[in-house]
């Protein structure tokens, strides 16, 4: 029986970005999975405070060169990628010059939230999908964690429906502690629509696109829900509540936590057979 895909679209790993987290479990995770006999991928956005030198980040030719359009704007999508030999694991970079080229990851140096996070996340999202195709992966399980990976769920079960590589993915979603304070623009439900997203599939933004609003759209188009901060945020908390049919796995602790993520993997896989 072939091994089980599992993709991880991180919105932070360590060592290239500080330990946090989120850092932290997506360093780690990957590996553990991996060593339980899964086959694994890993994206990361190559925020501008990444030392490619010293992490000795090299771009890939075959999967680079192709535009995405945002808000009418065509966007180059770069891609990069790195060992952590250490874990026998490569980490892919999703790259570009208008949105990563910074010195801060999701905040300026005064603490600002970027203006644009709300860009950065479609294209970060849409680039890791288009590389997957690129790389003829079909992942079983698709694993987000970090806001900025929010919308994965929706592109699959939406823009990418009837794509072969995607469609039959299951998404599980980590909602961590982590959040943004500044709402995403005014326009961020139009962008999403420019793309394909449905009016009824963007109801929960018509009130606002803050972090609260963004998960509830993560959460209502995952397959299964990890709590991965030991504290989140209380309305999300009953919110996942409210949705007695998709899988959720509580707060697991460092000593078990990889176990748990594995055994809930096949119990999302399981669960949406018909």
């Amino acid at each position: 029986m072939d091994a089980k895909k599992i993709l991880f679209i991180a919105q932070e790993i360590t060592p290239y970005l500080p330990e946090s987290e989120i850092a932290t479990i997506c360093r780690n995770l990957p590996q553990g999975i991996q060593e339980r006999g899964r086959e694994i991928r890993t994206f990361m956005p190559k925020f501008g405070n990444i030392n490619e030198r010293r992490n000795q980040l090299h771009e890939v030719i075959r999967l680079s060169g192709m535009n995405l359009i945002i808000d009418d704007t065509d966007h180059p999508l770069i891609i990069k990628v790195a060992s952590i030999q250490s874990a026998r694991m490569q980490v892919y970079f999703i790259d570009n010059e208008d949105f990563f080229q910074r010195k801060g990851t999701v905040v300026d140096d005064d603490g600002n939230e970027y203006e644009d996070n709300d860009d950065r996340s479609i294209f970060y999202v849409r680039g890791v999908l288009e590389t997957i195709k690129k790389l003829r992966w079909i992942p079983d399980v698709i694993h987000c964690h970090g806001w900025m990976s929010a919308l994965t769920a929706l592109y699959i079960k939406r823009m990418y429906v009837d794509d072969p590589c995607l469609k039959d993915a299951k998404i599980v979603y980590s909602v961590y502690e982590n959040d943004f304070k500044k709402p995403f623009s005014d326009n961020f439900p139009e962008k999403l629509k420019m793309d394909g997203a449905k009016d009824n599939d963007l109801k929960g933004l018509k009130d606002g696109t803050d972090f609260v609003a963004l998960t509830k759209l993560a959460i209502d188009f995952s397959d299964g829900i990890i709590q991965g901060s030991e504290e989140i945020n209380p309305e999300v908390s009953e919110y996942i509540a409210s949705k007695t049919d998709t899988p959720f796995l509580s707060y697991k602790t460092e000593d078990v936590y990889m176990d748990a993520f594995n055994e809930f993997y096949d119990l999302v896989m399981d669960s949406k057979k018909k």
